[in-house]
């Protein structure tokens, strides 16, 4: 680190003025501040040529292989090639404190990965994985093999995984004019759930070096913190604790993070296939929609008349008649009739036990875990998401269980329609009349 820290001197990144320094801290390495820092204060600047990106790989000597190729896969190249070539490197002090690996659900072994069996955090970790070693064999044969002298080393696939998983985890993806760029120094920066923020990150243009100016990457401090307090940012507000412990191996403690995605879908088999489709397609959903459920948080607001419209039929098959597709979906927003508001309650509350019985825990034996303490922080993950999900499948079968219990005093769309025509009295009964 030390080393790393005389090299950034040596570029003119860092001065005696940086109120921020690299340290040892509980995550592993940090940026610590040196001075009292206030908030929304410049911590740090990194010029772009530093950057470590699609066009330093494209700059570099193996720049003629790279054309073409995934931005994350050049840039995968590079830190491969320039890990190898070591001592000849420039970037070789920067390499030298990447750690080998993280708590990313990816570098997990096959018992680790049964602490996660059941969630969908364990399907996702098996698809990103599956797709890495796709691109790994395929790159192998396109762009590896037939380039032997620019790569003269054997590539590995666990080699091509640390490469993924650095930039996983440590590339800045929200700043103007970049959508992949690992900036050294800055990406020692660790996140916390206190900062409820995620404007960290500038790109301006200053100068970056004695005689020199370039864009630089500039970092403030999302708080205001005192001499040997770590630094910390948000790393990204909308993340679930299943992506950050893909992505970078821990979960945050917010419990808004817990999520589960409930998938549904129109078959194909269904006899009014063409025109659910269509009405879902003109609401802006599809065949399949994704619908991510936090906890404590309200339903997303197309699911409901997403499912009824899912589960339409019978005698409220009337309502995909066409004269009815500019104001189905307005219907579908309340009630169809007791039918089809208990087929969704109940295939709901079904889908939901059948999901919690595929956990090898329950609720309660995850909650005692996690307050006992003591995990590992790779179980501590495992807890921490497989609880997650089952809170947020236990909160949905809760609120469709207690809808089917007021199915008898629901209103529904035949009663709705018939207040509209003034039909229905004052306590509810419906008015008929004779003909004089």
């Amino acid at each position: 680190v030390e080393v790393f820290w005389q090299w950034l001197q040596d570029e003119g990144v860092v001065s005696v003025k940086t109120p921020v320094k690299p340290g040892v801290v509980p995550e592993g390495l940090g940026l610590v501040a040196t001075r009292d820092i206030s908030k929304n204060e410049v911590v740090l600047q990194v010029p772009k040529r530093l950057w470590i990106n699609e066009d330093a790989a494209a700059a570099s000597a193996i720049g003629s292989a790279c054309s073409g190729l995934k931005p994350w896969i050049s840039v995968a190249l590079f830190l491969l090639r320039e890990r190898y070539i070591g001592e000849d490197s420039k970037w070789r002090f920067y390499i030298d404190v990447l750690p080998e690996c993280t708590d990313s659900t990816i570098y997990w072994s096959e018992e680790e990965l049964l602490e996660i069996q059941g969630t969908q955090l364990l399907n996702t970790t098996l698809g990103v994985k599956e797709y890495v070693q796709s691109e790994f064999h395929k790159l192998t044969d396109e762009v590896i093999l037939p380039n032997k002298q620019l790569f003269p080393f054997p590539i590995t696939l666990d080699d091509f995984f640390w490469a993924f998983g650095m930039l996983r985890s440590r590339a800045f993806s929200r700043f103007r004019n970049q959508n992949l760029v690992i900036v050294p120094f800055a990406d020692l920066i660790n996140h916390s759930a206190r900062v409820t923020t995620e404007d960290h990150a500038t790109e301006v243009r200053g100068p970056a070096g004695l005689f020199s100016w370039d864009y630089l990457f500039a970092l403030r401090s999302p708080l205001a913190l005192e001499a040997g307090e770590q630094i910390f940012i948000q790393y990204d507000l909308k993340k679930s604790n299943a992506d950050m412990a893909l992505d970078y191996g821990f979960c945050d403690s917010t419990s808004s993070r817990d999520s589960f995605t409930l998938t549904l879908e129109i078959s194909e088999t269904e006899e009014f296939y063409a025109d659910k489709l269509d009405i879902a397609e003109m609401n802006g959903l599809g065949e399949t929609a994704y619908f991510d459920i936090k906890y404590s948080q309200p339903l997303p607001t197309a699911m409901l008349p997403y499912l009824r419209l899912v589960a339409l039929g019978g005698t409220d098959a009337f309502l995909l008649e066409s004269i009815f597709r500019n104001s189905i979906w307005g219907f579908l927003e309340l009630p169809v009739s007791r039918a089809n508001e208990e087929l969704i309650c109940r295939t709901v509350c079904q889908a939901c036990e059948s999901v919690l019985s595929g956990y090898h825990t329950t609720i309660e034996e995850d909650e005692k875990l996690k307050d006992g303490g003591n995990l590992s922080p790779r179980l501590q993950v495992a807890v921490g998401v497989r609880l997650g999900e089952k809170r947020v499948l236990q909160q949905i079968y809760d609120v469709f269980k207690e809808r089917e219990l007021e199915l008898d005093v629901l209103e529904y769309y035949q009663e709705r329609r018939l207040k509209d025509l003034g039909l229905v009295g004052e306590q509810g009964d419906i008015i008929f009349w004779e003909p004089k």
